[in-house]
């Protein structure tokens, strides 16, 4: 279907055709005309099926046909400061061409930007971005005008669950009117999320697109290997000379740390991006490698979901990510806007069990890679749960001479 089609005001039109955006992508296609009737949305949608945009259009469309009053009509609550941004910048463009006005709020900044927030609040954009304690620490100043809300989204619900936020997101919902439009986006759907959906959310209709199945134009395969074979194995990938951006996932900061010293020693174009980073310095870091000053980010999952980062050549899960969902939007960076893409998983002995998880997930078993010879050999591959209570003993890897 497209855009042209689905009966939006003409300034939104403009801003579409201006991006380049044509046709609607499934989500899109299938959320839109909802929204457009008030309804609320219970959503499903992987990270680059367009979800963004599936509900930023139908809400500046719907503020394009009313009054503007100067209050809040919209107000998007989102997991981290990164998301907020992105979604920031996306609704920029897509309303480059009417009066609709925005503001990203969430932390890290100094008392020049929380002033720049309150003015903007108190006078009222039609559209919040924000995460969820800067949004409570204006609203507990009570100048926030949102008495007049219309819509309020929930994006990457499962992830802000998970990160402790249930509490912040219904005591920022204890501010808002109760009648109001409420649409939940999330990549999953785990029992928490339906008990969230049934509190806030009346008679939603539930959408899902393409949960649990990764791009098909991703080539993925898997090293199974040691811990201590992991660097080796990173510089030898880091070798080939086509690679212009790559991401490298790591479960913890400290092995991103680790991992961006020894690149870093090896002379190689890279840096690291985690909650340990002051704001300022994550934003730097995301610029430089989208602007292609930097090759490598090596990254904790702050970056798994949400951060649009086209053209990426190559994603490495450093380690296994903790389960199926996070392995699909981990290498859901790659492959992006009709690309092709790799995605390689390093896969040690504990994690064996916790990576035939993910393939039955997909349906299939991801294609073994061979080690180089001169890292040596790595174990087997051998996740089934064995007979018996013998501990056994574990050979060390060795390298070849």
């Amino acid at each position: 279907m497209k855009f042209s089609e689905l009966n939006l005001n003409p300034s939104l039109l403009e801003g579409i055709d201006a991006i380049g955006f044509e046709n609607a992508t499934p989500v899109q296609e299938a959320t839109i005309p909802i929204i457009l009737e008030n309804k609320d949305i219970i959503a499903a949608a992987q990270t680059g099926t367009g979800k963004t945009a599936a509900f930023l259009l139908p809400i500046i469309h719907k503020i394009l046909e009313q009054p503007q009053d100067g209050h809040i009509k919209a107000l998007v609550i989102v997991p981290t400061r990164e998301l907020a941004v992105q979604i920031d910048q996306q609704l920029e463009g897509l309303s480059y061409y009417t009066s609709v006005s925005s503001l990203a709020v969430y932390g890290g900044g100094d008392g020049q930007s929380f002033d720049r927030e309150k003015k903007a609040l108190t006078e009222g954009a039609d559209i919040i971005v924000g995460t969820p304690g800067r949004l409570i620490a204006h609203l507990n100043m009570k100048y926030v005008k949102v008495e007049q809300l219309d819509v309020l989204v929930l994006d990457e619900a499962d992830r802000m669950l998970d990160m402790g936020f249930n509490e912040d997101i219904m005591k920022i919902i204890g501010y808002l009117p109760k009648e109001r439009q409420t649409l939940l986006f999330s990549a999953t759907m785990p029992p928490k999320i339906r008990d969230l959906a049934k509190k806030i959310l009346k008679e939603p209709e539930e959408i899902s697109i393409a949960i649990s199945k990764p791009n098909e134009k991703i080539v993925q395969a898997a090293f199974v290997c040691y811990d201590g074979q992991k660097i080796d194995l990173v510089k030898h990938i880091l070798k080939a000379g086509f690679l212009r951006s790559v991401i490298v996932f790591c479960s913890t900061k400290d092995s991103a740390k680790r991992l961006t010293r020894e690149l870093k020693k090896a002379d190689m174009s890279v840096e690291e991006i985690h909650s340990d980073l002051e704001q300022k310095a994550r934003e730097d870091v995301l610029s430089q490698f989208k602007s292609r000053k930097l090759k490598v980010l090596v990254a904790t999952d702050i970056l798994a979901r949400g951060i649009d980062v086209e053209d990426i050549d190559i994603v490495i899960n450093y380690d296994v990510p903790n389960d199926g969902e996070d392995y699909i939007h981990r290498i859901g960076r790659t492959a992006r806007a009709a690309s092709t893409g790799g995605a390689f998983t390093f896969v040690n002995e504990k994690e064996q069990s916790k990576f035939l998880a993910i393939e039955e997930l997909l349906g299939k078993p991801v294609p073994k890679a061979k080690i180089p010879a001169y890292i040596g050999e790595g174990p087997a591959y051998d996740p089934k749960p064995k007979r018996g209570g013998g501990k056994g003993r574990r050979r060390p890897f060795k390298k070849k001479k």
